[in-house]
């Protein structure tokens, strides 16, 4: 009987896809091929790098000799007359991807006014050699007149191996720079959580005074590039500082230093995170632990820090990711102290060593990859704390624990308020500390090494761009790939693609984009050294917030849209344009915003891809630096602030004029 009932075999029904699905498809396809091409290629041929080794193969070549009457010698390879002229040691074969060898060091007799001629070939196609710039290969007889032989360079070979790891790991100052960024890091994250912890219980714990204020004060670090803290404590505890007494001979240029800067520089980000998790508490599990009896201490131990646990952990990893990865503090005030950011630099710009930068790359991506990855999976973990019935916490007043949360948000206050303050003293004095007569010289740049105010307009320009480029590619992206229904490959993948940039440090992104797109045979050659290399590197380097924050605001958008949408025949696009981007314009708003800050302060994404015509300020600042010219990089880092802190009011202003159109629905 119930075989009787059963349905027969047969194909699996499958739903066409309409023209809307198709084209949302295709456009999460054009987005993820961008994530490929500015991500995910460059890191793979920077990985490739790191595992390339050079070296001049000698029996790769073979030199014939001609007399005055056009006899020629039997031929020999470079090996066999390095073994007999012992021209070159064996230790000096090791080379890198651009060394040369003159080919008359193996001819000890040899004069470039001589009329004798000469003869080089390969013996495989792979050997290759310069006469001049031009290149040439393969296993022809090349002659060549005297004059002209004098400007042959043999190139090495490449070989695939570990060799430059185990150079790596055998050199100790590379490695201490490893225990060194480990430290720092360490240490950074541990203050900068406790007192950030302090500051966001003070703001949601307590009925203190000017919590506006303070909010406030908190969110400057985030407008300004990370070395404008190390030279704001150069002047205060430098070789000439104002309290340089205080540490008492012990000096500002090392861990000390990069520790202070980086408790700066990271703090409103841990604040962020803490404070959202503190906001979110159940008034309930208060009252319950005081009918309890439970002490003050306890309730905390038991009740607080448990709920904020998560926000904790991930304000500690974040923190820390930020800190290892950082360039231009460690660059400023590290002095002799290494670590592995500054370290890239050193390789790539003070010994043109590309494949040992690469190696120091895929060492500093790691902690930071492995550091994303364990927040994620903490995250994951992370449970519900409200529910239907939950009660919003309410501080109650408290005189004594209000007055001691003031001061300690005061204390927080004076210092980040301080380091900005010596910044602009700083900028506008003539000679710090010999003469302090207020002038505005200090903002001549055009007088100045590092790009004058042109490199200023170019910061704006590169802001703008990626504000409006990147706002419109990472909303489109996280829009497609909420919509699109099924396709869970798909959009896990892409997925994977808009997280991986948060785990990439910046100095490692822009060496990875050295590679890929330097290379002439990269048909994207011709964007290198330009503004929209620029551009498409910041853009990606801060993706993921963008992409996460955009997800946010569409997962409140009710998916009852689409459908009804589709029913009355409309496209897709209509209700992206009428429905989605109106709701989700605060979110659009800030995504911009944030991407135009970061463009404006960001060092180590875009040291390595900046060109004459297009210097940055906040390279700028790292270059005058380098120059001595102190007071002017903090000049110019004040001019990053100012302009985004203008950047914010307009942002601030434009939130107000068309949320009041586009939000009115929200209100009752």
């Amino acid at each position: 009987m119930a075989a009787a009932r059963s349905v027969p075999a047969g194909r699996t029904v499958k739903l066409s896809l309409d023209r809307d699905e198709i084209i949302k498809r295709g456009l999460m396809v054009v987005i993820a091929l961008y994530l490929l091409v500015s991500l995910a290629a460059p890191l793979y041929v920077m990985l490739s790098k790191s595992f390339s080794t050079y070296g001049f193969n000698l029996a790769g070549f073979e030199f014939q000799v001609g007399d005055e009457s056009g006899n020629w010698s039997a031929p020999q390879t470079a090996a066999a007359l390095n073994e007999s002229t012992g021209a070159v040691a064996a230790d000096k074969l090791a080379s890198r991807s651009d060394g040369r060898l003159a080919a008359t060091s193996f001819f000890p007799d040899f004069n470039f006014r001589s009329p004798i001629h000469y003869r080089i070939r390969g013996t495989s196609d792979e050997a290759s050699w310069l006469v001049g710039q031009t290149l040439h290969r393969g296993t022809e007889w090349m002659e060549l007149d005297s004059n002209s032989f004098r400007r042959v360079m043999l190139r090495p070979d490449r070989t695939v191996g570990i060799e430059n790891y185990k150079n790596y790991f055998s050199t100790p100052s590379l490695v201490r720079s490893i225990q060194n960024s480990f430290t720092i890091a360490i240490i950074s994250t541990v203050i900068t959580v406790g007192a950030a912890f302090g500051f966001a219980y003070a703001l949601n714990r307590s009925k203190m005074r000017f919590k506006g204020f303070f909010r406030l004060v908190a969110l400057v670090p985030i407008l300004v590039p990370s070395l404008l803290p190390g030279i704001a404590l150069i002047y205060l505890f430098g070789n000439q500082g104002l309290l340089k007494d205080l540490l008492m001979g012990t000096s500002i240029y090392g861990p000390l230093g990069i520790v202070i800067g980086s408790v700066f520089f990271t703090f409103p980000h841990a604040l962020i995170i803490i404070s959202t998790a503190l906001a979110i508490s159940d008034q309930r599990h208060y009252e319950a632990a005081k009918s309890l009896r439970a002490s003050k201490w306890r309730t905390f131990w038991t009740v607080t820090i448990p709920g904020a646990r998560y926000g904790l952990i991930s304000a500690a990893f974040v923190v820390f990711t930020l800190v290892i990865t950082d360039f231009g503090l460690p660059k400023v005030i590290g002095g002799q102290y290494n670590v592995l950011a500054v370290d890239i630099y050193k390789q790539v710009i003070g010994q043109q060593n590309f494949e040992m930068g690469a190696v120091v790359s895929v060492v500093l991506l790691i902690p930071a990859l492995a550091a994303f990855i364990v927040d994620r999976l903490v995250q994951k973990k992370q449970v519900s704390l409200l529910s239907a019935r939950s009660v919003p916490y309410e501080p109650k007043p408290s005189p004594r624990f209000d007055f001691l949360c003031l001061m300690w948000c005061s204390v927080v206050a004076v210092f980040i308020l301080g380091i900005i303050a010596i910044c602009q003293l700083a900028a506008m004095v003539k000679f710090w500390p010999y003469d302090m007569t207020p002038s505005l010289r200090n903002f001549a740049f055009h007088r100045m090494d590092g790009g004058g105010w042109t490199a200023y307009r170019n910061s704006i320009q590169l802001g703008l761009l990626t504000a409006v480029i990147g706002t419109a590619i990472v909303f489109i992206g996280a829009y497609v790939v909420e919509k699109i229904e099924g396709f869970r490959t798909g959009r896990a993948l892409f997925q994977f693609l808009a997280m991986l940039p948060m785990a990439v440090p910046g100095m490692v992104l822009g060496l990875a984009y050295i590679f890929f797109f330097n290379d002439p045979a990269n048909p994207l050659n011709p964007i290198y050294g330009t503004m929209a290399i620029l551009v498409l590197c910041t853009i990606t380097h801060f993706y993921t917030v963008g992409h996460l924050t955009a997800l946010t605001a569409l997962k409140q958008i009710d998916k009852e849209f689409e459908p009804v949408a589709a029913s009355l025949k409309q496209p897709f696009y209509k209700l992206f344009g009428r429905v989605t981007v109106p709701i989700c314009l605060p979110a659009i708003l800030d995504i911009s915003i944030y991407l135009f800050v970061n463009a404006m302060t960001t060092v180590s994404a875009v040291v390595f891809l900046y060109s004459t015509s297009t210097a940055l300020a906040s390279v700028a600042v790292l270059n005058m630096d380098d120059a001595g010219d102190v007071a002017p990089a903090a000049a110019m880092g004040m001019m990053i602030f100012y302009t985004n802190i203008a950047a914010r009011l307009v942002h601030m202003y434009l939130s107000r004029a068309l949320t009041s159109r586009t939000q009115a629905w929200r209100v009752r």
